[in-house]
């Protein structure tokens, strides 16, 4: 058969497609389960780099199943990790469709079905956030969509300048210390520097401290820095703490700034009766972002990032492409206009199939379960006198450390027991820094972790803290 043929033979990728699904529920079944031994089985990344230019295999479906076996396993109810969620099958499926048509959806007649679909998801989401008129587009991360919405607040505010003549004036947006570093890589991008961000302190609890925020804009105004808004976050990504987004939007409209929320972990809690009052104040802002691939079970990439002004979305860019598109005016169907990609992924149904399948209360049904979880866990670090807890959470978020040791010793303590854990592969946490200090730090982000995980998890971080102390540990006695 002519090579090219083969690549496209039906019948080959049929029976692949079969024996790749059955492997992959397999799998999840194993995983979920808990049936699976470990969430990774960590290797170098040498070890493994020498081991795939040395690999010899031809057969697709082994090289599937090698890919799997060395990969980190979000469905194990051991994973504890960054911020990701454990896919939804369906979802996934949904994904899986699109990379095959690979419908770009810049321009509308290169993907009709996923460019009205991505109208009808932001307009389905919107009331949730209080912005009943509100458009938007979905985008490949949070990092991008906060970058879009800080170019078209500046454009909003600055209109017709920047775009068109370059940056003349001192601008900067207000965010908090605790905001994520792509808020930064963001306005560092757009040529501003590291004075673009008048970083705002935080309380004990991580949380913005709005009562500062009167002081700083005069501060800024009387040392010539224009303050074109203040960004929110909902909440912070090392400790998992929501911003008071009430009394930003109220500043905001104080002195006529844009405001952001940068809600790409934590915006899902506004489809929770239990955890709603989190979002409050949402309804204040001029644009915000939400990853459903974090807490709504897509998969990675997808992120919403809405306009409470549909017109402001158009004001991100403007730029003649006459080979795409002929007319110059707010088509919301042609997304080139609105978004940083020319060849767009079909995100849209991701979303729309999880919810026409199983209602957009499904969303707040796994935030109830991962934020009830890590108030469980945090009640038991409590409880603990080897364990301390840096800050009660306000979501799915936890962070504590190992503090039965000598205080000069603890961070090097609870590095390696991170490193240990992260090698012996039947969890996997991660580390954060806060007041200086190494913390060890989890997102509670598969619905199949209970309890009980959590105990395990706690019992191997304090067995390997004693055994680095070398002192005895006093729970043996119990």
């Amino acid at each position: 058969m002519d090579l090219i043929k083969q690549v496209y033979q039906p019948d080959d990728f049929r029976q692949l497609g079969h024996q790749l699904v059955d492997v992959l529920a397999d799998h999840l079944q194993s995983a979920m389960g808990g049936d699976a031994q470990k969430v990774l089985d960590y290797q170098s990344p040498e070890d493994v780099f020498a081991a795939w230019m040395t690999d010899e295999d031809t057969e697709p479906l082994t090289i599937l199943k090698h890919i799997l076996t060395q990969s980190i396993h979000l469905h194990h109810p051991g994973y504890m990790g960054h911020q990701v969620a454990p896919p939804a099958p369906l979802a996934t499926l949904a994904g899986f469709m699109g990379l095959f048509l690979n419908n770009g959806g810049a321009i509308y007649e290169m993907a009709p079905a996923t460019s009205a679909l991505e109208r009808v998801v932001c307009h389905m989401l919107r009331p949730w956030f209080g912005m009943d008129e509100a458009d938007g587009i979905l985008t490949s991360g949070g990092t991008i969509a906060n970058l879009t919405a800080l170019i078209c607040a500046r454009n909003v505010q600055m209109p017709g300048m920047v775009w068109h003549e370059g940056q003349t004036e001192k601008v900067a947006f207000m965010v908090s210390k605790e905001a994520h570093y792509c808020i930064d890589r963001a306005i560092r991008i757009m040529g501003w520097g590291s004075a673009g961000a008048v970083l705002v302190p935080v309380d004990e609890n991580f949380r913005m401290r709005t009562d500062l925020l009167e002081e700083m804009y005069l501060e800024s105004t009387r040392n010539g820095v224009k303050i074109l808004g203040v960004v929110g976050s909902a909440p912070s990504t090392s400790t998992g703490i929501y911003d008071d987004l009430t009394e930003i939007g109220l500043f905001c409209r104080k002195h006529d700034l844009w405001f952001h929320v940068d809600a790409a972990h934590g915006g899902p809690a506004a489809f929770s009766e239990s955890y709603r009052y989190l979002m409050r104040g949402v309804e204040m802002a001029d644009s915000l972002v939400v990853d459903a691939h974090k807490m709504m079970m897509v998969p990675a990439l997808t992120t919403l990032l809405l306009f409470r002004r549909p017109s402001d979305s158009y004001r991100t860019f403007s730029q003649k492409a006459e080979y795409l598109w002929q007319a110059n005016d707010e088509e919301w169907f042609n997304y080139g206009k609105r978004t940083m990609e020319c060849t767009k992924l079909m995100m849209s149904a991701r979303i729309f199939l999880m919810i026409k399948t199983y209602g957009i209360g499904v969303f707040g049904k796994y935030v109830d379960i991962v934020y009830d979880l890590a108030r469980q866990m945090a009640d038991y670090v409590l409880s603990c006198k080897e364990f301390e807890l840096v800050v009660y959470p306000d979501s799915n978020i936890v962070c504590f450390r190992f503090v039965d040791g000598h205080q000069s010793e603890l961070d090097e303590i609870n590095r390696r027991i991170r490193q240990q854990i992260l090698e012996k592969g039947n969890f996997y946490i991660v580390q954060t820094t806060l007041y200086g200090r190494i913390w060890l730090r989890v997102s509670l982000m598969n619905p199949a972790t209970t309890k009980q995980e959590i105990m395990t998890m706690l019992e191997e971080v304090r067995k390997i803290g004693y055994g680095l102390t070398g002192k005895t540990d006093p729970t043996i006695h119990e």
